[in-house]
């Protein structure tokens, strides 16, 4: 039966070492359905989180993935518009990743979501932000964009989902997948749309906090400069996640799942938008060094104490900004294989930081004369439903993997061979 569910023309291992792959990710769910269990019935005084950090680690993680789920509409975007309607039909090579994009958006923003079902702490009220929106709050277009996009995902998903062979089978859903394919770019451009907005009110949020210096902005009209920050960086780092999830794919499978060519396109794009994300990042906080800091009667060390010191900002824009930016947009770097994956490797990693950075190192600092630095340690249980929500993605990662046509290449790229004779859909096409 399991065999029968497999994409014609690729191989994938026995169904044992498959359930034992997925025995670690579902260990990793359970310890979050627990944690999550114990918030949900005892409350949130199962974490760490306070009247300083109202901000935790799942805003850390939430905001983390949705950054780096921006692979999706991003990679969708130049597949099927730029790639179709404008005038650079190179950028068509991308639909061999589009699909593994679009599976990783989909984990990361359903991941979210199920993070912040817990984390405002009475999800049966949930339905207020909806019923009840306060409109002076970007944190409501950033919960109606998430949840719709959100759907888009979904709907994307769903034509790879129909693809599979046993659904391929019943006439009536092949017919419905294959007109819904023909859709995805109208859906691509709906999720550009949407992500575009939500991203930078992400950011917008922190910037427009006049009480909280270190994050506070200026701006262009109602958007602060982080408004706009934030989008830049998700979708300088969203490609190279996409990267990063397709070569540990690649790496635990041992095959070749993408041409080289694709990795080089897409990284090649994810440095140049990280490199000019870059300088305005240096030019912001220039700005705002010279600008917020002494209007708000501070110096620039007044922010960086403790565990919170200045190793943040120089891991965050010298370590994990500027090194991969130069080895992604420089030929020579990017075109060995090992220098490829560090330098989409520490993008991620520097995108990560400056989420940490926002949501907590921002409510650390003191803004009263009588506080103090503030440390924040999250439990387990916080751990328990973060982590549960990485099982989470690579599990259905995984299933997606072994039993859809996740990668187009694949089978081309690694022919089954039987007996000298290579094979396809199970007849041999060509002697070996």
């Amino acid at each position: 039966m399991d065999e029968a569910l497999i994409p014609n023309g690729v191989q994938r291992c026995s169904p044992k070492t498959f359930f034992l792959w997925m025995l670690v990710w579902l260990a990793l769910i359970s310890w979050g359905l627990v944690s999550a269990f114990l918030c949900f019935y005892k409350g949130l005084n199962q974490t760490n989180m306070n009247h300083y950090f109202a901000f935790g680690l799942w805003i850390v993680f939430d905001l983390s993935l949705i950054a780096l789920g921006a692979g999706a509409f991003f990679t969708g975007f130049l597949a099927h518009i730029i790639g179709n309607v404008f005038i650079y039909p190179f950028v068509k090579n991308l639909k061999a990743i589009v699909n593994a994009a679009v599976v990783i958006g989909f984990i990361c923003y359903s991941g979210a979501i199920a993070m912040l079902a817990v984390d405002i702490g009475q999800p049966l009220r949930g339905w207020f932000i909806f019923w009840h929106a306060n409109v002076h709050s970007m944190l409501t277009e950033v919960s109606f964009c998430i949840t719709v996009y959100l759907g888009v995902l979904t709907i994307e998903y769903l034509p790879l989902i129909l693809s599979n062979r046993k659904l391929g089978e019943i006439p009536e859903l092949n017919i419905f997948g294959d007109n819904l394919h023909h859709l995805v770019a109208l859906f691509a451009a709906a999720g550009t749309f949407l992500s575009f907005f939500h991203q930078g009110s992400l950011g917008g949020m922190f910037g427009v906090l006049f009480g909280r210096p270190f994050a506070f902005r200026q701006g262009f009209f109602m958007w602060p400069w982080t408004f706009f920050l934030f989008i830049h960086s998700s979708i300088a780092g969203g490609p190279s996640f996409t990267l990063l999830c397709v070569w540990i794919a690649q790496k635990v499978t041992g095959k070749t799942l993408v041409q080289k060519s694709v990795f080089s396109l897409l990284a090649k794009i994810s440095g140049w938008l990280l490199a000019t994300y870059i300088i305005l990042k240096i030019l912001d906080t220039i700005g705002w060094a010279y600008g917020v800091v002494p209007r708000a009667g501070l110096s620039f060390m007044d922010f960086y104490q403790g565990f919170y010191g200045i190793w943040l900002l120089v891991a965050e824009i010298g370590v994990f900004g500027i090194i991969p930016a130069i080895i992604l947009i420089t030929p020579q770097l990017r075109e060995r294989n090992g220098l490829l994956v560090v330098g989409v490797a520490m993008n991620v990693i520097g995108i990560v930081f400056n989420r940490f950075v926002f949501s907590i190192q921002t409510l650390a600092i003191p803004v009263m004369p009588f506080d103090t630095f503030m440390s924040y340690l999250p439990t387990w249980q916080e751990w328990g439903i973060a982590l549960g929500t990485v099982g989470y993605g690579i599990l259905l990662f995984s299933l997606s993997y072994r039993y859809l046509p996740l990668f187009p290449q694949e089978a081309e790229l690694n022919p089954v061979t039987i007996f000298g004779q290579v094979v396809k859909d199970f007849g041999v096409v060509k002697r070996g």
